[in-house]
């Protein structure tokens, strides 16, 4: 596992080593093109060193249809910790900026082949990433209506697709149609449940169910402004500025109420913030800033 970089056939790097500053270059963005394995692992780590040569020589098989990236937790903490690697090895795939698939420990060469062809076949040859990347544009630029019927249409096709299935819900749920979004997240199929998308969408769903009995802004602004220290108007002042489409304001409310007791209400500041880091798109500059500060107070 220690450090070889190979090269594809085109010169950019095929297997290469990352790091915190550097992991926005080396898999958010460079997903944007090939889906990237990134490899979690640590030098004392038994099945990393079993793990580690397989899923590069898979890579190299794939002669440059999907690239990989090594991460070393012990160099790597804070970073680690804001992905919330909780043991190792474990393996993130992600393609065009989103987390598609995943696993943790050690798995033999054929389930290895299994999941860098299904990485393939998702970057297929552009047809199923462009369906899914206009239905995805569709939907921010509020045209939640058509963007639903696209991604309909690819779960025609691909019932397991858990892009389409995680955008189709959020589409409900753009269009306050919360009840089905719910019914198709709780409907979803075993192989794709525990998916990145479907995970942002079910957080996109407690969120707004949230909405529905926030308080009025203004209020609970002054409740705090009266005591700074009641934690419960900070929170459900937090909870008002997301439902009124101030995210950056809510993460702020939620970071401050960390700061000043991270352990209000069993961690509920740092639990909801996880909620609203799931269900925006991980390359939202918003869940960078907000992780790197979470991650700040947390190793301080």
């Amino acid at each position: 596992m220690l450090g070889n970089t190979d090269l594809n056939p085109s010169g950019g790097d095929l297997i290469k080593d990352s790091s915190e500053a550097t992991f926005m270059q080396d898999v958010v963005e460079a997903s944007r093109d090939v889906p990237v394995i990134v490899d979690f692992w640590a030098p004392w780590c038994g099945p990393c060193r079993t793990l580690g040569p397989a899923l590069e020589a898979a890579v190299k098989a794939a002669r440059g249809k999907v690239r990989m990236v090594k991460v070393n937790v012990d160099e790597n903490q804070a970073l680690a910790g804001q992905l919330r690697i909780q043991s190792i090895p474990t393996v993130y795939a992600l393609f065009q900026g989103r987390r598609v698939d995943a696993f943790q420990g050690a798995l033999p060469p054929s389930e290895i082949k299994a999941f860098i062809d299904k990485l393939i076949a998702l970057a297929g040859d552009g047809g199923l990433g462009e369906a899914l990347a206009q239905a995805d544009e569709l939907l921010s630029q509020g045209a939640a209506t058509e963007a639903a019927q696209l991604f309909a249409t690819i779960l025609a096709e691909e019932p397991e697709n858990a892009a389409a299935l995680g955008g189709l819900a959020r589409a409900h749920l753009a269009l306050g149609n919360l009840d089905q979004a719910e019914a198709l997240i709780a409907n979803a199929p075993a192989a794709i449940a525990k998916s990145a998308e479907v995970e942002a969408a079910r957080a996109a769903l407690a969120l707004a169910r949230q909405a529905a009995s926030a308080g009025p802004v203004d209020e609970l602004r002054a409740a705090l402004e009266a005591d700074p220290a009641n934690h419960q108007a900070r929170f459900d002042l937090a909870k008002a500025l997301h439902a009124s489409g101030d995210v950056e304001g809510a993460i702020d409310m939620l970071l401050e109420l960390f700061r000043r007791d991270r352990e209000w209400n069993d961690g509920a500041a740092k639990t909801q913030l996880f909620t609203i880091f799931d269900a925006l798109k991980p390359n939202d500059p918003r869940v960078r800033n907000g992780r790197r500060r979470l991650s700040s107070m947390i190793f301080a």
